[in-house]
Parts: C-alpha cells; structure tokens; sequence
C-alpha cells in the first residue's frame, strides 16, 4: 500500500516537502538576494492557496540553515535552494526539533480542535525565541503560515512590533493567501514575492509526487486539469469520489436550465454518504461554474447581478449545512434551482 493509500489524500506537509514545482523565477529571486548579501529580513510570499507557498518558505529556511554563511563557495555555486532530505538540517526540520526555526500556524485548542486563527500568545513566542542565543551560523527563521490566520488585532500588532524592530540575522517568511488583506504596516515591512497559479503539469507532477501516484495518470491529469493551478486542491480531487462528484457536477451545469431530478437525487445521496472533502468539492464546482458566467463578455448586467446573488445564497446554505449538520440533499435541489432560474431569465 502506498502511502496516499494509507492516509488518504493527505499530501505530506510543507516542511516534508523538498521538491518544488513551477516557481523557478521566485526560487533566484531569493537565492539571488541571499547570495549577493542583500537578504530583506522578511518576506511576504503570497499567492491563491495551494501553489507551493509554504513549500517554497520552508525550502528558503532550509537552505540558510544549512549554508548560514552567504559568502560561502557552495552558496555561491548553488543554482537552487535545494537541500538533500537526508542533511542533518532537513531532517530536524522535518521533526520540528531545529532549535533556530519557529512555525507559527493555528494550533489546538483545550478540546482537540484546530482553532480558527493564530492566537497572540502563539504570536508572543516570537519574544522569546529571538531573544534567545542561536545555534551554529546566528540564523533564526520565523515561518508564519499563514499570515491570514492572525486575524485579531492584537495577534497582528504582536507579530508587527517583532518585525518593526527584528535582531541581527532574523529571517521572517510570511505566507498569505491574500496580502492585500494584511495590516498595511504589516505589509510595508516585508518584501512582496507573488506566485502564480501552476500550470497543469506542474500541478501533476507535484500532486503525483505527494501521493506517490504515476504523473501520467488519467485520474492525475484530469484532478490537475480542473484544480485551477493548485497542488492542494488536485490532492483533494484524487482522494475518493471527489474527482466523479466534480465531473459529474460539470455534466449537470452544462445542462443547465434543464434539470435531472433523479441525477440530483443520486448526487444528493452521495454528497450524504460522503465526507466534507466532497462536499466541499461540490461547492467549489458551483463556485468555478459561477465564476465563468460572471467572466462572460458582454453578459447583461441583469444576468450578472442574479449570478452574483446565487453565489451568495450558496456561500450562506454552505454554511448552514456545515453549522447546523442538515441534509445534504434540500440544498443540492435548492441550489440548481437557483442556478436554472438564473441562466433561464
């Protein structure tokens, strides 16, 4: 059994993945400003989610760890920011025991449970490790993934405080999801890196990788096809009926006005028998589908508006079902109800 086999379509986390696809140019871009001695202290990588963001942070820490002297012949050489899994500093990282690099990310609260943002406390961490007396090289590397999370002022206010005033050879690695989001003060201290969306064959070869499937794959390439530039979002669409869900949720938008009663009652049913990974995924289709029709040239601005206004009752049944745990099966019917009075008016 394979090890996506094993644990689903949980793709191994950023700091166990050294292989990064696609993002080339912002590879130089920091191994440039690393080897000419020019290191900004804090970077702002941002892009959508799922492109490699925290991957590329993580590959940033490694090799600074490892090469702590920019000088150095090796450094110099280096064409990537590549370090071999099996180098002593790949390895802590991977057990999250190097004592020079700190993670901040949502943690678990008193019942198990994933908070939903990265508490202030989490934050303060920051005083403490900086303050201390770094290991071989004087490098400390803060990861903050992801930076959305800090959504509560006094989170954001802790971390700026830290980046206001950072110690001699501090290096902060900011990822978000949506920079122009963060706290302008934030912003204005970090310099701004941007990945793009993968190209489908960058998608693949990475999703195949993570889950140790063939790249060449039919279920591979149609999952890279339709995740719209993210590694993550392929990995969801291999796991289970996910990826059917999606095609079979294409053939029913594609009908649209015209609705399958007893194709929505088969969906229905299996959005019920499944887990959140489908449902989501049913959405999100929704989502992309609606988003197409908002991108149409020429569209009527009556048609637009009534898109706009199905996007939101999606976004608010989503919720519910997620909130109060209802049916699956009444918003299937609501929704596409919705969508062919849109595209019929």
């Amino acid at each position: 059994m394979s090890r996506s086999q094993a644990r689903g379509v949980e793709a191994p986390p950023p700091r166990e993945t050294t292989a990064l696809f696609g993002h080339a140019d912002a590879e130089r871009t920091l191994l440039a400003a690393y080897r000419g001695g020019r290191m900004p202290h804090a970077w702002l990588i941002g892009g959508p989610p799922g492109v490699g963001k925290a991957t590329l942070a993580y590959r940033v820490a490694r090799f600074v760890l490892a090469h702590p002297d920019a000088a150095a012949q090796d450094v110099q050489a280096a064409q990537t920011l590549a370090l071999d899994s099996t180098h002593p500093v790949a390895r802590r990282i991977v057990a999250q025991a190097h004592p020079d690099i700190l993670t901040l990310e949502r943690t678990a609260g008193p019942t198990g449970t994933i908070r939903s943002v990265i508490t202030v406390d989490d934050v303060r961490r920051t005083v403490g490790f900086f303050g201390s007396t770094p290991g071989a090289g004087g490098w400390r590397i803060c990861i903050v993934d992801s930076a959305d999370d800090l959504q509560s002022p006094q989170g954001a206010n802790a971390l700026l405080k830290v980046l206001e005033e950072p110690p001699s050879r501090a290096l902060f690695l900011l990822v978000s999801h949506a920079p122009g989001r963060l706290l302008a003060t934030i912003r204005s201290r970090c310099r701004r890196l941007t990945l793009r969306p993968l190209e489908a064959a960058d998608v693949a070869q990475a999703a195949a990788q993570a889950l140790e499937r063939d790249p060449s794959d039919g279920e591979v390439l149609k999952a890279a096809a339709a995740a719209q530039g993210s590694v993550a979002r392929a990995a969801t669409l291999l796991g289970g009926a996910a990826l059917a869900v999606r095609e079979r949720m294409i053939e029913l938008l594609g009908g649209l006005p015209q609705v399958d009663p007893q194709a929505l009652h088969a969906l229905g049913d299996t959005l019920g028998r499944s887990d959140d990974t489908v449902f989501n995924t049913f959405v999100e289709t929704i989502q992309d589908w609606l988003n197409a029709q908002l991108q149409v040239s020429g569209a009527p601005a009556g048609r637009l508006a009534r898109v706009a206004e199905v996007w939101e009752k999606l976004d608010r049944a989503a919720r519910d079902v997620e909130v109060f745990n209802l049916d699956r099966k009444p918003m299937v019917f609501a929704v596409f109800g919705l969508l062919a009075e849109a595209v019929r008016r």
